[in-house]
């Protein structure tokens, strides 16, 4: 199945992060960032399709914005990082592409998964 999916890992705690607010943005000839979609962690820190049934997946840049100062809030834990944006470049639009994140207060990491 093509699309985009991603999932949070709180490597503070070794688990994944239930909550997070995830905005999905394409990159519009002429108009910049254009909001797609926004979705919500689930209980295993995934959101397995972020592409709405009725958008199709373009070549060109995508980012995602992940709300990760007000995950870290509901812990009471500050965190250095408020947002974390992940830019990336769609060349096959027949692929699949899966955009992990893992995350800490003070620290994050991520790479293009399967």
């Amino acid at each position: 199945m093509k699309g985009i999916s991603t999932h949070v890992l709180d490597t503070s705690i070794g688990r994944p992060a239930e909550g997070v607010l995830i905005k999905l943005e394409r990159n519009m000839p002429g108009a910049g960032w254009t909001p797609i979609a926004e979705s919500v962690t689930d209980a295993s820190g995934r959101v397995s399709q972020l592409l709405p049934p009725n958008e199709h997946m373009h070549l060109g840049g995508y980012r995602l914005r992940f709300d990760v100062e007000t995950y870290f809030a509901y812990q009471d834990k500050p965190t250095f990082f408020p947002d974390v944006i992940i830019q990336f470049e769609i060349r096959d639009d027949s692929q699949h592409y899966h955009v992990p994140l893992l995350v800490s207060p003070y620290g994050y990491s991520t790479y293009r998964g399967s």
